[in-house]
């Protein structure tokens, strides 16, 4: 048996990895017509009906062979800025401009450039939430993750006052989380939102708002000004509140593989994300970041909003259905991302574990997330035996409608089986 040499460390996967890892150990490939892959943690990228074209080719000018700067090209930094300026900061004060904007290579690499340009402080974030968040607070040990765990009996609310008092009482420092989150579609907006901002500046506490998802809000009466959310809409100062957006075309432009990200927030911190990412990616692709500029035109990002919610929204109703005739208990229903984070505790066993139900449905050619991924867990401070979310998974319903159906049905009929039905 082979092993890493003595220098090298185990390094975990991520959920999704990891589960289309063993799904590839057993004849998976992606597109085969067999399976259906209900962990995926991506978008369908195709065309949708009503969205703007799709783009299918790229101009190389020889310029372009050179690195891009590492905070990004200037052109594309102010292009994010206009949108923020034009999707929810009309008639304000304050406006981002380009030195607002750090683009990184994909949305880990912007978030590792976040977390690295932190100082030694308490980082608050989330369980459950994203899995990714894990290794990278493990990694940067200046920070100090503190765990806040949210109560699946209520619904996973989490109040301002909640918010407050985690703040003063942890002496949080920051605070990263994903809104809509990953993996339960929890949103906070509105006025929720504005109140958390304002904790977080009358406190001096950063928030590191991961919006990846912030395009796929189900709750209409949420979206502002719609149909999306972003914290962005309730900053009054963009370089003196402490509020860093994460976002890029990975999910909400549905070209996950261009790996073309931001970050936004204030001037002296994107200096100090930009600092961070000349030691760790050196910056992103030139020709894509081109390329990119004229996909954010506000026109064309409200008709790609508004083909997602057409698209997505039978998938989320047709997975709602389905998990709820399987017998999966959804403690709360997704206001936003394409995922459904549910129990197993009432289905017969084995299927009530999740990792075992992820390797029986494996069995049915059907790809799933468990939900322990999702307990974020850095340095495995925690045993993995007392996590709350063994008996949960997540299941995407990101791919297109037919593949989404297939994967449906397939455990259904496990679940049936496996009652004698």
């Amino acid at each position: 048996m082979s092993r890493a040499p003595q220098a090298f460390r185990p390094v975990p996967r991520t959920g999704v990895i990891y589960v289309t890892s063993e799904a590839r150990d057993r004849g998976w490939e992606p597109g085969h017509p067999d399976w259906s892959n209900l962990g995926q943690g991506q978008p369908e990228t195709g065309d949708l009906p009503g969205a703007p074209d799709r783009l299918e080719s790229l101009p190389l000018p020889p310029a372009d062979a050179d690195y891009a700067p590492v905070p990004g090209l200037w052109e594309l930094r102010e292009a994010v800025a206009d949108l923020y300026n034009g999707l929810y900061r009309r008639g304000m004060g304050s406006h981002y401009t380009a030195e607002n904007v750090a683009i990184s290579g994909g949305g880990r690499a912007g978030l590792t450039r976040v977390v690295a340009a932190l100082g030694h402080v308490n980082l608050g974030h989330f369980l459950p939430d994203y899995t990714a968040y894990e290794e990278l607070l493990e990694i940067f040990r200046l920070v100090t993750p503190i765990p806040i765990l949210l109560s699946r009996e209520s619904g996973y609310a989490f109040s301002a006052r909640d918010l407050e008092r985690e703040v003063v009482g942890r002496g949080l420092g920051a605070l990263l989380l994903s809104n809509p989150c990953n993996p339960m579609g929890k949103l906070v907006s509105g006025d929720e939102l504005a109140a958390w901002i304002g904790i977080g500046r009358s406190l001096d506490c950063s928030l590191l708002v991961d919006e990846f998802y912030s395009h796929y809000v189900w709750r209409r009466e949420a979206a502002e000004p719609g149909p999306s959310v972003s914290a962005a809409r309730w900053v009054e100062d963009v370089d003196r509140d402490p509020v860093v957006i994460l976002d890029g075309f990975t999910k909400n432009w549905r070209y996950p593989g261009w790996r073309v990200t931001w970050v936004l927030g204030p001037r002296d911190a994107i200096r100090a994300i930009e600092s961070a990412g000349s030691f760790l990616d050196g910056g992103g692709s030139r020709p894509l970041q081109r390329a990119a500029i004229p996909l954010l035109a506000e026109d064309r990002v409200r008709q790609e909003m508004a083909a997602i919610r057409a698209a997505f929204e039978p998938k989320r109703a047709a997975t709602l259905a389905a998990a709820r005739d399987i017998g999966m208990t959804v403690d709360r229903e997704p206001d936003g991302t394409f995922y459904l984070f549910v129990s197993l505790r009432d289905l017969p066993e084995p299927l009530s574990d999740g990792m075992r139900f992820f390797r029986q449905a494996l069995e049915r050619k059907v790809i799933c997330v468990p939900g322990v991924f999702f307990d974020v867990n850095p340095g495995r401070r925690r045993a993995r035996h007392l996590s709350r979310f063994h008996q949960h998974v997540r299941l995407s319903f990101g791919p297109e409608a037919a593949e989404v159906e297939r994967g449906l049905a397939a455990l259904v009929a496990m679940v049936d089986e496996a009652r004698g039905r």
